[in-house]
């Protein structure tokens, strides 16, 4: 029988007395007007048709369905909505069955979820993503999963918003089988529930959980919600399914999810979301195609050059890492081996592929074996003369079309290329560490950067999975300049009269995962002092600094490592010292200063407005590209809480903090 379309996004056809129904919105196939008007066309058809014993869902190219349309938030409903598509699937007199062949995310899940049945293809995958936008789901996930694989991994899945692979799928009960030819076995399921009274999702009871493992799972997911709503909202309706009827969950979960839909947090997240997709983004580059990159090399195999090695290696490149004695290659082999293997015992890695990384890595003392690299990133001293000669001795090792990358900080990139044979090749990598954890990447445009360069940086960092931020030159980028800001002003508040541990208070409460204070402790104080240092001699003589960070410096108190920084921590516990108190003290006497207290509010809102007013002059210096660039590279390079959306976006949309 000839194809029958619904929609435009959606046809079916029969196959062995089964309406097979394709959804095709390209690019993830989302669950726009036309693709739930389809739907429901096609259950019409199919029940009004004798000859059809049933329904398979399926979704078209890679993806089942990848969630609702975005776009269509904020703007008025078009009927008939996603939970009026679930229960007319739910209720359908014939069994429905969901083939799920890629991904299905959101309200793709919850179509699955709303089916009699569900078969998944070897690629298929499943996650209720919605608290990553500031929501919960809105169709029926917090009520139907919880009926399908029990109170407790509902609220690990959905209050988590991780996705799972078919086997776990199985493992839960989400999911009656998974096949190859998952279309082949959804439609043999049908045949096997058709005549028979359907397993309605909603009309089952949710399984006895103990109260214990009920409180556990809730306590972690909450525990990482940092001040989000969605979160703890999805535990609560995941729980209310034991407690209440479906129709009574469904009600309250809808009503939820649109009192968060138009929330603050979501309207932040959703910025974060079109942000990402519109990040690493240049005009100039329309057209040009990245260079072909197969070896990597790396210069260093130190923390940052290991975890750049594990990226790269577990991206499929062959990478190639020099050191400078046959000594330090064995151990930057051994520091990269090791990387691999936590990631296989805590189960991120399959031990297979583990191997396969180290079947392609080579770590040697000859920088001779570099001739061979397509792109070489230095991961050495973050000095600017032992880059320079670096990139200089490469000249004459590389073949002219390779591509080198400086992983500096602070340096000026520029400055290095000019150094070299072929400036054009050079450009920035700035990654943070861990190089194999952290996503984000600076890839710096530098004065002579070749667009090609450019481009190959581009699609190197995101093959790795990095999402890439690309910053022009100045002193610390993007992210470093802004943190600068950040910095002063905490230091200017804390001679003024505030103590670190309310700074550090007042960010945590705003979302940040530890205040700045905390952080420095953390990265140690040497480093920034050492930079300090090199400026003293440029530094304006007229402009506020000030000297307390300086002080605990000289007085070895460099942070964690050696047990005291700007707090203490010989009881191996943070905790406030009566010397740096007494240090700051003195500090504001010295300059005659008079304390004063700051308020939370007060404390947030000038370490935002800081913020912002130093992204605000990145982009008049052409350095960022748009304001949303910025907010990524704080929120995913320096804690920044992606729930309040950067701080450009902050300053955007609350009128006391203004740029």
């Amino acid at each position: 029988m000839s194809a029958t379309r619904f929609s435009e996004s959606v046809s079916g056809s029969i196959r062995d007395g089964v309406l097979v129904v394709i959804i095709a919105n390209a690019p993830v196939n989302a669950t726009s007007a036309h693709v739930r008007q389809g739907l429901v066309k096609a259950l019409d058809h199919a029940s009004a048709v004798g000859t059809v014993i049933g329904v398979v869902i399926t979704g078209a190219g890679r993806t089942f369905v990848g969630g609702a349309d975005i776009r269509e938030f904020g703007k008025p409903p078009v009927e008939p909505t996603l939970p009026e598509v679930m229960q007319r699937i739910e209720n359908c007199s014939k069994p429905v069955v969901a083939s799920v062949n890629g991904a299905a995310l959101g309200g793709g899940c919850e179509i699955a979820l709303a089916c009699h049945g569900r078969v998944a293809g070897e690629a298929a995958s499943f996650g209720l993503p919605e608290v990553k936008l500031g929501i919960v789901p809105g169709a029926g996930g917090t009520q139907r999963l919880p009926r399908l694989i029990g109170t407790v991994a509902a609220i690990d899945l959905i209050g988590s918003g991780r996705t799972v692979r078919p086997d776990e799928a199985i493992k839960l009960g989400l999911v009656d089988g998974v096949a190859a030819d998952h279309l082949a076995a959804a439609v043999g399921l049908v045949h096997q529930l058709a005549g028979q009274s359907q397993r309605r999702t909603g009309l089952l009871d949710v399984p006895i959980a103990e109260l214990a493992a009920v409180e556990a799972a809730s306590k972690k997911v909450l525990s990482r919600s940092r001040g989000q709503s969605a979160p703890a909202e999805a535990v609560r309706l995941v729980r209310l399914a034991s407690e209440r009827t479906f129709r009574d969950g469904l009600a309250e979960e809808r009503a939820t999810f649109l009192r968060l839909r138009d929330s603050n947090e979501a309207a932040a997240l959703r910025h974060v979301f079109f942000a990402e997709r519109q990040a690493g983004k240049v005009d100039k580059l329309e057209g040009i195609a990245p260079r072909r990159i197969e070896t990597v090399g790396i210069v260093g195999t130190g923390l940052m050059g290991a975890g750049i090695a594990v990226a790269a290696l577990t991206a499929g490149y062959r990478v190639v890492g020099i050191e400078q004695t046959e000594d330090a290659a064995t151990k930057g082999r051994e520091r990269i081996a090791g990387i691999l293997d936590k990631a296989v015992q805590s189960g991120r890695l399959a031990a297979t592929v583990r191997d396969g990384c180290l079947a392609r890595l080579a770590v040697a003392a000859n920088i001779g074996e570099l001739a061979a690299a397509d792109f070489v990133i230095e991961a050495v001293f973050d000095d600017l003369a032992v880059k320079t000669e670096l990139f200089q001795r490469l000249d004459g090792i590389v073949r002219p079309d390779a591509i080198l990358a400086t992983n500096t900080s602070y340096l000026n990139p520029d400055e290095i290329a000019a150094a070299t044979a072929h400036p054009g090749r050079v450009v920035g990598l700035h990654f943070f560490s861990p190089a194999n954890i952290m996503r984000l990447v600076e890839v710096v445009d530098c004065k002579a950067t070749a667009p090609d360069v450019l481009a190959s940086a581009l699609a190197f960092a995101r093959k790795l999975g990095k999402l890439p931020v690309v910053s022009g030159v100045t002193e610390g980028f993007i992210g470093n300049r802004i943190f600068s800001a950040y910095r002063r002003e905490a230091e200017f508040m804390v001679e003024d009269g505030a103590a670190p541990e309310e700074v550090d208070a007042a960010l945590e409460a705003y979302g940040f995962p530890m205040g700045i204070f905390t952080v420095y402790d953390m990265a140690g104080l040497e480093i920034a002092w050492a930079r300090r240092k090199r400026q003293a001699a440029t530094r304006d003589p007229n402009a506020r600094y000030v000297e307390i960070a300086d002080k605990l410096c000289e007085a070895g108190r460099f942070g964690r490592k050696t047990g005291k920084g700007w707090y203490d921590y010989a009881s191996g516990e943070k905790a406030v010292d009566p010397e740096v108190t007494a240090l700051i003290a003195a500090a504001r006497a010295a300059k005659d200063i008079s304390p004063r207290r700051f308020t939370v509010d007060e404390i947030v809102d000038r370490l935002l407005r800081a913020m912002a007013d130093e992204g605000a002059a990145l982009l008049t210096e052409g350095i960022a590209a748009r304001s949303s660039d910025i907010d990524l590279v704080m929120i995913n390079g320096y804690g920044f809480p992606a729930h309040k959306g950067g701080p450009m976006f902050a300053a955007e949309t609350h009128k006391d903090i203004t740029p």
